[in-house]
């Protein structure tokens, strides 16, 4: 999807097209989540600060997300999506992956798709078309907005052997900057390096899986059903917080939160953890495992407040959450789910 959140907001303000909107929270320590085709062009981006944006971009219109209404478009767009196409991986709220093995007129499907959300939803999406998720996925953002790019692999490594090896995914910053230091500034030349030499330099795995990333080497299939293994809840503070006593009542706050979700869902898990960031930017992970699936918050509170109790921070903290992984269609989950039924 294009611009995915900012354009559900569009829909429901359509006096700020053409205007720099920029989807982000409100507090300091705020990030950008989308911005519009129009705020990028002052160097607005995804994950960006939203203090930095505001300084890039003074005149953007900045509006606070709506998660779960993003959620409820997003199940009416992979519906379409699902009406054409049998075998689909959604990835997040605004993209999927399609086989599209076995369609008579996969591209006239595809277009057929794009028109009908379109009609019924007035979004638009941009479309990549390859022999491998890693094809498409690239060949999907080389053309935004309403972008339908169809590549071979070998067109794929011609089209983009100038483009930074970040263009990839699964080459993020930190490998992207270790290759610049070694004479590596574009994928053609990602693609020609020496295997022995990204091995010895990178270790054999990462150094073969960048050789292949480079060379659009992809024979991952695409999943119908991506398994959630775990869920969390998180949330970074305005200032940082040294009182016990009110990370245990927030904790509690984030817990409620995911339990609610994982009731309502009817999953549940055995391994209850908490992520702590701190002042300094390190991040501490603790967890613990059960002998039996967990969902309700008076099984997992005490879990999680006994964790945090035990790390006991000792620096202010920034950012604080809570997570159960493991997850499962549990007991516990469906006769809480059940009784609650019952109450309604």
């Amino acid at each position: 999807m294009d611009a995915f959140y900012v354009a559900v907001e569009l829909r429901r303000a359509p006096e700020l097209r053409g205007r720099p909107v920029i989807v982000a929270g409100n507090g300091p320590r705020a990030v950008v989540t989308t911005a519009s085709y129009e705020a990028r062009r002052f160097g607005v981006g995804s994950a960006m600060p939203a203090a930095r944006a505001r300084r890039l971009c003074p005149q953007g219109v900045f509006v606070s997300p709506d998660f779960a209404h993003y959620r409820e478009v997003s199940g009416r767009v992979m519906g379409i999506v699902r009406g054409h196409v049998e075998r689909v991986e959604a990835v997040g709220f605004d993209e999927a992956y399609l086989d599209l093995t076995g369609l008579p007129a996969p591209h006239a499907t595809m277009r057929m798709v794009c028109a009908e959300i379109e009609r019924q939803e007035g979004l638009s999406c941009s479309v990549g078309i390859g022999p491998s998720k890693l094809v498409a996925k690239v060949a999907s953002d080389a053309e935004k907005p309403r972008g339908f790019v169809v590549l071979t692999r070998e067109q794929a490594c011609a089209r983009f052997a100038s483009a930074p090896p970040a263009l990839v995914p699964g080459i993020g910053p930190k490998t992207a900057a270790r290759l610049v230091a070694i004479g590596i500034e574009s994928l053609g030349q990602l693609a020609a390096a020496p295997p022995a030499e990204l091995a010895a330099r990178f270790g054999p795995r990462l150094g073969a899986e960048l050789h292949r990333r480079a060379r659009f080497e992809d024979d991952t299939p695409v999943c119908q059903e991506r398994r959630v293994v775990s869920e969390s809840r998180e949330t970074t503070f305005d200032r940082d917080i040294a009182d016990p006593r009110e990370l245990e009542r927030i904790l509690a706050q984030l817990v409620e939160r995911l339990c609610g979700a994982l009731e309502q869902s009817g999953r549940s898990g055995r391994t209850v953890g908490i992520k702590i960031r701190l002042d300094d930017f390190s991040t501490h992970t603790r967890a613990h495992s059960l002998p039996q699936p967990v969902a309700a918050a008076e099984r997992v509170g005490p879990v999680a407040l006994e964790l945090l109790r035990r790390f006991g921070p000792r620096r202010p903290v920034r950012l604080l959450g809570v997570r159960v992984a493991g997850l499962e269609r549990g007991v516990e989950a469906q006769l809480t789910l059940l009784g609650r039924q019952r109450d309604q």
